[in-house]
């Protein structure tokens, strides 16, 4: 039996981007919340710029954990799924401390997708078997949350649109915003400067991307010293603005947080009557019952869904919040496969850097251009960016000109190490009712409990968005001097991604969805979910700022309606 500990106002199951988030306003208003994160603490000390340990040995976020739970993965159900990767990680901070840090709004199309397509192109051109809904409220329901967020946390960038006025040097297609970033973007490189004129060359429309990176002295952190080791590693000054150097630390101070390190969930605890009364937690190997008024989960995903359908009782025999059989469904992930490489005859200065500093095309993205002869809808966000280190230089594609061995490819590889580029493609990705999460019945953990098995595969709609993507990236490259252009295949299995959508998803109709518009689950009213498993839509860009800006959202509300909540 666990034993049991005194009980809190909060308790919140993951302590990454979203959970990281969702103490601080929570801890603002005097409640009194545990964090149990599964991962510890990590100092600057851990951050070494080192390739081979962050880049090839996977520092350090193939911790064991997510390694004994990686998800499993197939196309369609007359397959069985094999074991792949896990691309997260288990720390304070979560993914923060070692993710790219690009820090994106949605676009105010994502959040209607279905009555704006409707509206611009006919009923038809929603794809017949896709689940798409419109999420519960629009983007100016979440704009003071992104607001918050920016300010919070720290994210540097250029605004395109302050309250209807539009800056070409920023993103004109962005929804409007209440006021500029907090400070000014990350710095161009000859690359990108090279890039942004090609595009304008074309008539579109780059701009610098938005960062969770600073880029002057924030909060008594230092700004970012482009030292180019970031992209699979942390930050040795914090300028990379991780939740375990901003929100977290804040909501320490109040008083009010306590983080419990090294702890791993193992189920949400109901009573009879469906109310969620805790959770069990192993710590090394003790085992704990943790009690709290309302439960947040905010551990990504797959962990979120896997938690659910693991926390069977008899109040819900199928799953914690599963009546309506929804938890699992609705998955999406972004279709990050077919990129274009493309090869100069001159040498870009492109070594080091970080990939957030980049430059972006938003053109082909969402519903910003006419569809109305195409046959898809939802696009492509467009980035190239300043990010190369020697290793990676020298798994450079040959382009067909030379073996990829020997002599002939060594001399190769000197001559143009630094005369390639590899894109970004970000692209609108849609739900549909045979892409899902559930358990695997075969593979389990080391504790006997199953792992996530991931079934989805990419539809004709993503298909036709990547080659179209494909297209303008081509024609972007090629006008900025590329003399070769090689394009990467399109994929089939939609696997484990950095950027996982549903599994849990929000809406105002309990048939169709997990959580209420506030993030708080239809059957279990006092159970909030985190994360972008209650995202509707993909949008065509990284989702962390969109997930912490919901964090934040359900975090104040239920701050502010706690009797409500917990009634």
């Amino acid at each position: 039996m666990p034993r049991t500990l005194p009980k809190t106002d909060v308790v919140i199951v993951g302590m990454g981007a979203a959970g990281g988030v969702a103490a601080l306003p929570l801890t603002n208003a005097g409640l009194k919340v545990i964090g149990l994160e599964a991962g510890g603490w990590l100092s600057p000390r851990d951050f070494a710029p080192d390739e081979l340990r962050n880049n090839a040995r996977n520092w350090p976020q193939s911790s064991q954990k997510c390694a004994d739970e990686a998800p499993t993965v197939r196309a369609d159900n007359s397959q069985q799924a094999v074991q792949g990767g896990h691309p997260m990680m288990n720390a304070v901070g979560g993914t923060t401390m070692h993710y790219w840090a690009q820090s994106w709004r949605l676009n105010p199309w994502d959040f209607e997708v279905v009555s704006a397509t409707r509206q611009r192109y006919g009923e038809a051109r929603i794809p017949e078997d896709s689940t798409v809904e419109d999420w519960p409220f629009g983007y100016e329901e979440l704009e003071p949350y992104y607001d918050k967020v920016e300010y919070s946390l720290g994210i540097s960038g250029q605004a395109g649109n302050v309250q209807g006025q539009l800056n070409a040097q920023g993103n004109i297609f962005e929804g409007p915003r209440q006021r500029d970033y907090p400070m000014g973007p990350l710095r161009a490189s000859p690359f990108t400067d090279l890039m942004g004129a090609a595009a304008r060359r074309l008539d579109w429309h780059p701009f610098q991307g938005p960062a969770a990176i600073t880029t002057e002295v924030y909060e008594g952190r230092a700004p970012c010293q482009y030292h180019g080791f970031c992209n699979r590693g942390g930050c040795h000054v914090q300028a990379k603005s991780s939740t375990a150097v901003s929100s977290i630390p804040k909501a320490i101070d109040t008083g009010n947080l306590e983080v419990v390190t090294f702890a791993r969930v193992t189920r949400i605890v109901t009573d009879n009557n469906g109310r969620v009364t805790g959770v069990d937690y192993l710590k090394g190997n003790e085992h704990f019952f943790q009690p709290a008024d309302v439960v947040l989960l905010a551990s990504y995903a797959y962990e979120n869904v896997r938690l659910l359908l693991l926390s069977e009782s008899r109040a819900f025999p199928n799953g914690l919040a599963n009546h309506g059989g929804q938890v699992g469904r609705h998955y999406m992930t972004h279709h990050q496969g077919a990129p274009v490489t493309a090869l100069f005859d001159r040498d870009l200065h492109n070594w080091y850097g970080l990939p957030a500093q980049g430059v972006a095309i938003d053109d082909w993205a969402d519903d910003n251009f006419d569809h109305s002869a195409l046959d898809f809808i939802g696009g492509a966000n467009l980035w190239v960016h300043t990010d190369r280190k020697p290793m990676s230089a020298a798994k450079m594609p040959t382009f067909g000109k030379v073996r990829n061995w020997g002599s002939d490819w060594k001399a190769f590889v000197m001559a143009n190490a630094d005369r390639y580029n590899s894109s970004y493609i970000q692209k609108t990705t849609l739900p549909y009712e045979d892409n899902y999460l559930d358990l695997d019945p075969r593979v389990k953990d080391p504790l006997g409990m199953p792992v996530t098995r991931i079934t989805a595969h990419y539809h004709d709609n993503e298909k036709r968005i990547a080659e179209f993507a494909q297209d303008k990236m081509e024609q972007w490259y090629r006008e900025a001097g590329a003399i070769e252009i090689l394009r990467s295949g399109i994929g089939h299995t939609m696997g484990a991604s950095t950027h996982a959508y549903g599994g849990t998803r929000m809406g105002h109709n309990s048939n169709t969805n997990v959580v209420n518009q506030w993030g708080f689950a239809h059957e279990a009213p006092n159970l909030g979910i985190l994360g972008a498993s209650v995202m509707g839509t993909s949008g065509a860009r990284n989702p962390t700022l969109t997930v912490q800006a919901l964090a934040w959202r359900t975090a104040e509300y239920l701050a502010e309606n706690w009797r409500s909540v917990t009634a």
